[in-house]
């Protein structure tokens, strides 16, 4: 039954980040658009491109770390214990 819920939960978690995510990337670069000058836009261009690669790049790190560790398989030698 806790797989179950984690499994579910975790979907629900990523789907909402990856939206929020593309939200704020959509209103971001609405903003951007409309700055005026030439200079400014191309820092926040810049600016928006290195806060999206972050953005997503954390979303999808989370997204597979939060499945490994509800579906990972649970083994003794993955916990840092001696191999012999």
């Amino acid at each position: 039954m806790k797989m179950i819920f984690a499994s579910i939960f975790t979907t629900i978690l990523i789907v909402a980040m990856s939206l929020g995510a593309m939200f704020i990337l959509v209103q971001t670069t609405i903003y951007v658009t409309a700055i005026q000058s030439t200079t400014q836009r191309a820092a926040a261009i810049g600016a928006e491109l290195l806060l999206g690669v972050v953005l997503l790049l954390g979303t999808v790190w989370l997204a597979t770390h939060l499945a490994v560790r509800i579906f990972g398989k649970k083994d003794s030698t993955l916990a840092g214990g001696p191999l012999v």
